[in-house]
């Protein structure tokens, strides 16, 4: 029987790139995104179902939820709506620490639990759950965003027992770089003078490593792999830099690692 994913965050970058991925690998796919309109590339595929979906708005979650379950048989919801904050916390609005959350945490729980009852009733189905390196390692200057990636994976774990009473898997996928739009469409930059110094290094490395970074369909690999694998795991760590680093504070434990990324950055 053919089978179905539901991609929030599906206009470009990763989330695209995994429609295409499954749609071409036999699978229904919908995909949301605030914008449907928009979209001229996915609209080209059969068996690929365009919904609008902002991840900020509960009502409009609700309404596309049940449009989604009354189209197809939904087996596994992909969390990636998503985007990145950058710079010093003295530097942000209330407002902005608030949409960060708002739409990388908030927005992946509200689109879970609109999901877990249907689950539940047919006894099966799984989220992944795009976080990041950054939700078990850190950098300078991202603070808010490092929140909001390390609250997922530890909701997540929480998650998997409550979940695994009815059959229903939950993963998530740390990529490291990705090769999308991240720097342009999906980071909110902001300096603050107090921090300037280490702006500019932070800014130039980000950039030094989007552009070693891996393309968006090599990541949505191991989004496919996480979903077609049966195994009971949660974490799944993707790409050569996040694999690189996850394995070195393993190693050394994260406090070292936390001195180690001090020295590389700040000298």
């Amino acid at each position: 029987m053919q089978k179905t994913i539901f991609i929030t965050g599906a206009s470009a970058g990763l989330g695209k790139a995994t429609a295409k991925l499954f749609q071409a690998n036999g699978w229904n796919v919908i995909a949301t995104m605030r914008n449907p309109e928009k979209e001229t590339e996915l609209t080209q595929l059969e068996n690929v179902t365009l919904l609008p979906l902002d991840v900020t708005n509960p009502e409009q979650i609700k309404t596309t939820v049940a449009k989604a379950i009354a189209t197809h048989t939904v087996d596994v919801v992909f969390n990636n709506a998503g985007y990145g904050l950058m710079g010093a916390m003295e530097a942000f609005t209330d407002e902005q620490m608030l949409k960060q959350i708002d739409t990388n945490l908030i927005g992946v729980l509200r689109v879970t639990q609109a999901f877990i009852p249907y689950f539940r009733e047919k006894k099966s189905g799984l989220f992944i759950s795009t976080t990041s390196m950054g939700g078990f390692l850190t950098f300078p200057l991202h603070s808010i965003y490092h929140a909001t990636k390390f609250a997922l994976e530890g909701w997540s774990e929480g998650m998997s027992f409550e979940l695994g009473l009815h059959n229903i898997g939950i993963k998530t996928l740390a990529p490291g770089g990705t090769a999308t739009e991240f720097l342009g469409r999906s980071l909110d930059r902001n300096t603050h003078p107090a921090y300037t110094g280490l702006e500019d290094k932070l800014f130039s490395l980000t950039d030094a490593m989007m552009d070693a970074a891996a393309p968006a369909h090599q990541i949505a690999q191991v989004v496919y792999e996480a979903a077609t694998d049966g195994k009971d795991q949660i974490r799944y760590v993707a790409g050569q830099d996040a694999n690189a680093l996850y394995a070195r504070r393993l190693e050394i434990g994260s406090e070292d690692f936390r001195k180690e990324i001090r020295t590389q950055i700040l000298g």
